[in-house]
């Protein structure tokens, strides 16, 4: 069963400008609507010369003496006012505050985690309240948590400016950072975006290089693995000539020899 919403008991908001008959004084200051002034006359009658033009008698300065009314159309006046601070509500930037807590005795994980959440509010454009809790006799070393709060401003000093110095109330202390005007420039998250970019740059080209590399080596390694098979085939067919030179000489000597012996058979014979 859905829950009755209360009854709001507060009166409706009223227009408080007086216009035509609602203006009571004797006489006014008239203005008219080209914004000349016309002087001052009786009431009854600068009603009568709003009306006259079928615009309306408006009050904007009650407490001259006597009271300044204009001539004007009050609906379109209204309507313009309305927008004009629409768009002043528009233009204006609300600015959060976020509150992160540490311990004087913080591991560094917890710390590392705690300045991201500390991080990311600051881009994010809303102020941050970091509080250091003390428990205990911990309340005796406030150095600690003074040390904690400067390291983390440090780290963060292109992000976020000290709007409140370290400040301790009770067991608590308090620092309060603000967005830099970096950050409320909106030209952090580009810097980082264009840092992330040059890495990804920085890691293609370094990629190219070893891919390069690598088809040098690869390139090296055929010249090196061809140059090799030269050679051996070239030592090899050098081999192979030189025991062809080498094999016909035992028998060439051996027909030799058995010419010069036939032969001095011969001569041995002939004689």
């Amino acid at each position: 069963m859905p829950v009755p919403r209360r009854f709001d008991r507060r009166p409706p908001e009223r227009d408080l400008t007086r216009i035509n008959e609602r203006i009571r004084v004797p006489e006014v200051r008239l203005i008219d609507d080209q914004g000349q002034q016309v002087g001052v006359m009786k009431t009854p009658d600068a009603l009568r010369f709003a009306q006259e033009r079928d615009l309306d008698l408006v009050e904007v300065a009650p407490d001259a003496r006597p009271p300044v009314c204009r001539v004007l159309d009050y609906s379109k006046y209204k309507y313009e006012q309305a927008q004009k601070q629409k768009q002043a509500r528009k233009h204006q930037q609300q600015i959060t505050v976020r509150e992160i807590k540490f311990r004087p005795k913080i591991a560094q994980h917890d710390y590392d985690t705690k300045k991201g959440h500390v991080e990311r509010f600051l881009r994010h454009k809303d102020k941050v309240k970091v509080t250091i809790m003390f428990r205990g006799r911990e309340v005796t070393h406030p150095e600690r948590g003074v040390a904690i709060l400067d390291r983390l401003a440090e780290e963060l000093a292109e992000l976020g400016v000290v709007e409140q110095r370290p400040l301790q109330e009770g067991r608590n202390m308090t620092m309060l950072l603000a967005p830099s005007k970096t950050v409320l420039a909106g030209r952090a998250d580009h810097a980082g975006h264009d840092g992330e970019e040059g890495e990804e740059g920085e890691g293609t080209a370094a990629a190219g290089e070893v891919t390069a590399a690598a088809g040098e080596a690869t390139a090296a390694a055929g010249e090196a693995t061809g140059a090799a098979t030269g050679e051996a085939t070239d030592v090899a067919g050098e081999a192979v000539g030189t025991a062809g030179e080498a094999a016909p000489e035992p028998v060439s000597s051996d027909g030799a020899g058995a010419t010069e012996h036939q032969a001095a058979a011969g001569g041995g014979a002939v004689s």
